[in-house]
């Protein structure tokens, strides 16, 4: 069946357009954690510190699966690895909703994380194949508002069945969703042969054990680089979506609902359009300069400067309108740095090495992010939640710097070539 879909010319947008759905359920379920730490604190009786760990347990275990989940890419069916990681990542999401112990709540979360891991890393490398470098930031920007849509989706749904319902019915209805959209991507989803968008005639799979493949990539300063820039993007980006909920149900005394729903719709909202913006802007610029993977990155690194002036407001601000000003302000620029966050990576690693690059990434921007659930854990207890928001600040300026640094001097690396073989 799914043959018969990919013969249509406009097939390879609707790929972007099943693996959307399926980005938006990823990122719907973790929220859906997040939005309800109010209720599960009270039932378990976790403080704050405590509550980093369900948080963590989620993070830490798709960090330390993620290469693994990259190197079995490269070498398996990746539209086998998107429907198996659906699959079971709503089975256990739907299992956790009967955990009676904290440690059982906790494992829950954690095998989610471990099963998620192995859907971006497949789903990315899916979507070069069938769009080169002409098309790939728009549409994995289309893709990447999936993770917006989820959150606020995730967030709303979860904080109303929450507040009305209990916690636990909002997990079983995520789960029973995924398996609906599992049985939708199976009929949609077609292998295409690796390098299909890139004008060579056809990547067999990688060979090697993953030391290897690291090895390769280890002396890849640019990839380091955009890992790096990757890690305290995704330290701040976890402090806000993780904590905005509770810091607004806390501080302005929103219902769990309303938190639910403001702490990432406005937020998200923003990250839509921003990372729809981005992503037109650096394919333009691609073409425009055949310079694909600094034009990306400059893209990027202004959407980081831009957004560190919203980023402070956003612990700062003493009302409702401004926390949401600066969620919509940091939101649009944190979507513009996003649009690249794929398409920049791969411009500068070879083709068999796309799916464990990505895992790598993923893998170590996501052991930032749960890092920054321990730092907030302990650190608002001492400085409280707005200082510890706005301290983040400092992080966007720090690695928006580096990512101008490093994007020009590529380009001037790229331009010494040239006037080389001239």
């Amino acid at each position: 069946m799914p043959r018969a879909w990919a013969a249509w010319p406009g097939y390879k947008w609707l790929v972007v357009a099943a693996l959307w759905l399926a980005c938006s359920l990823n990122y719907a379920d973790r929220q859906l954690i997040f939005t309800v730490f109010p209720l599960l604190g009270g039932e378990f009786a976790l403080s704050d510190s405590s509550l980093w760990v369900v948080s963590g347990s989620f993070m830490w275990m798709y960090a330390l699966t993620g290469p693994v989940a990259g190197f079995i890419c490269d070498r398996w069916s990746r539209r086998i690895l998107i429907l198996g990681a659906l699959l079971f990542w709503s089975l256990t999401v739907a299992a956790t909703a009967s955990a009676q112990h904290d440690w059982q709540l906790v494992t829950g979360i954690a095998l989610t994380g471990l099963v998620e891991a192995f859907y971006f890393p497949a789903a990315i490398s899916l979507i070069s194949d069938y769009h080169g470098v002409n098309t790939r930031s728009r549409a994995m920007s289309i893709h990447q508002s999936g993770v917006y849509v989820g959150s606020i989706g995730g967030g709303a749904i979860a904080g109303f069945v929450g507040q009305y319902f209990g916690w636990r019915v909002g997990f079983r209805l995520f789960g029973a969703a995924g398996g609906a959209v599992s049985l939708l991507l199976a009929l949609l989803l077609c292998e295409p042969a690796r390098g299909l968008s890139d004008a060579v005639k056809r990547t067999p799979p990688a060979g090697g054990r993953v030391r290897e493949s690291l090895r390769e990539l280890a002396g890849n300063g640019a990839a380091w680089l955009l890992i790096f820039v990757f890690m305290g993007a995704n330290f701040v980006a976890m402090i806000l979506i993780v904590w905005m909920p509770t810091f607004l149900y806390r501080k302005f005394h929103m219902s769990l609902s309303m938190s639910g729903l403001n702490g990432a719709a406005y937020l998200q909202i923003a990250s839509i359009l921003g990372v729809m913006v981005g992503g037109a802007v650096a394919d333009g610029l691609v073409k425009k300069r055949q310079g694909r993977g600094y034009s990306r990155m400059l893209v990027q690194s202004m959407g980081l400067l831009c957004g560190v002036p919203f980023l402070f407001l956003c612990g700062w601000a003493t009302t409702i309108t401004m926390v949401i000003a600066a969620m919509i302000g940091f939101g649009f620029f944190k979507g513009v740095y996003d649009s690249n966050i794929w398409a920049a990576l791969y411009d500068i690693v070879p083709i068999e090495r796309r799916g464990v690059s990505v895992g790598l990434m993923n893998s170590l921007g996501w052991l930032g992010g749960g890092l920054a659930q321990l730092c907030i854990g302990f650190a608002s207890l001492r400085f409280g939640m707005s200082v510890c928001i706005s301290a983040t600040a400092a992080i966007y300026l720090g690695i928006a710097a580096m990512l101008f640094w490093g994007a020009r001097r590529l380009a001037g690396r790229r331009a010494d070539r040239k006037s080389i073989s001239a």
